[in-house]
């Protein structure tokens, strides 16, 4: 089984939501999680975007009752937010960011990553983030970004990295942009009322903003690397080495939960809908990632530049021990 050593990031509050999954929300940190008949019961810290469609769809279509496991997912607002809930013992699993994953392992933070989580398309215009401005907005590119307010779900984060990127690629100061952060679900009121200039936003927020008549001016993750692995599933250390089947397990259903989400893309949008609150007709406009099997390193390598560029590494993170 591969492992990747991962860790934590700045923190940012959790939402208390649980959608999906188990109705047991006790505040039992136990190793191994609850077990009922011979199924155990294991939360995961996830965020509410099209990115983690998979396991709600792997859940539906039994690929974990089949392992022996079921689901029990909170949402929270971003990555970052994740990483020190599992590490607590808040969560067994959790989806985050690649930045927030080499952030931690930087600083020695004792979480391993077990999954692939979500791709960039790499195409674009035609990828499940971009950055948006209101309709009629002065703002024709990136390089516009100069001086005005750009929301992020978290600051210091991979969507500021990528953003920064797309204002450089288009000749502009990344520096001179004002980023403040703000969830994903609030980005669409906000640039509908002009308390921010623009958006990066990632599916279904994106597509409900172009709903609204928003602009997308680029793609930053595709500015930052063709074919961009953004985020994994992972597990902190401890809980690997006492659980290693319970790892194995969800390894293997979550494998298999990215296969079918990436040949079964209107059971994708489908599923988004008892996540989220975005109306179907929406969704039905929404660009899906890719969920491939494996991570890609040259990718992040280049986000790792990045990344490390902007200031958020202490220490350079070992992608010898981060990656396979």
């Amino acid at each position: 089984m591969r492992r990747l050593i991962a860790g934590l990031t700045t923190g940012a509050f959790l939402l208390v939501a649980t959608a999906c999954g188990s109705s047991d929300d006790s505040n039992s940190s136990s190793d191994k999680g609850s077990s009922s008949g011979g199924i155990t019961t294991v939360k995961v810290g996830i965020i509410p975007i099209v990115d983690v469609a998979p396991l709600y769809l792997g859940q539906k279509q039994g690929f974990f009752s089949k392992q022996g496991l079921k689901l029990s997912m909170t949402l929270a607002q971003g990555g970052a937010a994740i990483v020190p809930g599992v590490t607590s013992g808040q969560f067994q699993f959790g989806f985050s960011n690649m930045t927030s994953l080499m952030i931690a392992q930087s600083n020695n933070v004792p979480v391993e990553a077990i999954a692939n989580g979500v791709a960039s398309t790499g195409v674009e215009g035609k990828d499940f983030g971009a950055i948006v401005v209101k309709k009629g907005s002065s703002i024709k590119s990136a390089k516009d970004l100069e001086g005005k307010k750009v929301a992020v779900n978290t600051l210091k984060n991979i969507n500021e990295t990528a953003t920064r990127q797309s204002v450089r690629k288009a000749g502009g100061d990344p520096d001179k942009v004002k980023f403040v952060e703000l969830a994903f679900d609030q980005m669409p009121a906000a640039l509908d009322k002009g308390q921010i200039d623009a958006a990066t936003a990632v599916e279904p927020a994106l597509a409900t903003m172009k709903s609204q008549g928003a602009t997308e001016i680029t793609s930053p993750l595709v500015d930052v690397a063709p074919n961009l692995t953004v985020a994994m599933y992972f597990t902190s250390t401890q809980y690997a080495q006492k659980n290693p089947d319970i790892v194995k397990k969800f390894e293997d259903a979550t494998a298999e939960s990215l296969a079918y989400a990436d040949a079964h893309p209107d059971e994708v949008r489908q599923i988004v809908t008892t996540y989220t609150k975005t109306p179907a007709d929406v969704l039905a406009a929404v660009t899906l990632p890719k969920w491939p099997a494996e991570a890609n390193r040259s990718s992040i390598e280049a986000l790792e530049k990045l990344s490390d560029d902007d200031g958020l590494f202490k220490n350079a993170p070992d992608l010898n021990k981060l990656l396979p």
